[in-house]
């Protein structure tokens, strides 16, 4: 084992309170693409950046959502199951106090046994109807084209963020890193705000242990005390 390894390891022995934060390197080990990456294939000469948008679904939300599940491939989500990454996560949590910030909207964490999870992003796996607020889950959403609510039949809303939107749980996510002893980023850039910023927090008011795990480097990294740049399910293999 490198250097690099013993030196997580016993990082990770050592604390009793971690944070991981995870992005979009964390779900492509799962096989799911990296959404943001798939600009240009959608129709009506519109980006992702233009459909997935919270002005889109409320001026157009017949045409929103076609386009949605194209781009996020719903129907699918059932093939995709939880990797290693998070299942060594969740397995922590027998030991230890562990919480997850995470940009993806997957629910892969769940599924691997994660209770304490934020999902900043939301989730792909629900929607709720604008008027009542009931929700419904993925089962109902992939009956219709046009999924709409049994009581005021009205569209749904998918529990994702869309760009407009105001992020999920950001100051309970804060409040988790700045309380842990360790923190670590597992797969993300870090290139989107404001969530990147929680680094910054961290780095700044807590000054506890702080690791980068990614493939590529990323502006962050001089804040972290050790930055590994490899995937997680080699990481994981070698602790």
């Amino acid at each position: 084992m490198s250097k690099q390894y013993k030196e997580l390891k016993q990082l990770i022995d050592d604390a009793k309170h971690i944070c991981f934060f995870t992005g979009a390197g964390m779900s492509t080990e799962s096989g799911i693409p990296d959404f943001r990456s798939q600009n240009g294939l959608y129709r009506q000469n519109k980006s992702f950046v233009d459909i997935v948008a919270a002005d889109f679904y409320e001026q157009y939300p017949h045409e929103f959502w076609p386009l949605f599940k194209e781009i996020f491939h719903i129907k699918m989500l059932h093939q995709y199951k939880a990797n290693t990454g998070h299942r060594f996560i969740a397995e922590l949590e027998e030991a230890k106090t562990v919480h997850v910030i995470t940009q993806n909207i997957d629910g892969l964490h769940q599924d691997a046994g994660s209770t304490n999870v934020f999902e900043i992003h939301g989730s792909i796996k629900r929607a709720h109807c604008p008027s009542c607020k009931e929700e419904y889950g993925l089962a109902y959403l992939n009956q219709s084209a046009l999924p709409q609510c049994t009581a005021c039949e009205r569209l749904l809303k998918p529990n994702v963020v869309l760009f407009g939107d105001a992020i999920h749980q950001f100051d309970e996510a804060v409040t988790a890193a700045l309380s842990s002893d360790l923190f670590i980023v597992l797969g993300s850039s870090l290139e989107v705000a404001p969530i990147n910023q929680i680094p910054l927090l961290v780095s700044r008011y807590n000054r506890t242990n702080m690791v980068m795990i990614n493939k590529e480097p990323t502006h962050y990294d001089y804040l972290f005390d050790l930055v590994i740049y490899d995937s997680i399910g080699q990481v994981v293999a070698n602790l």
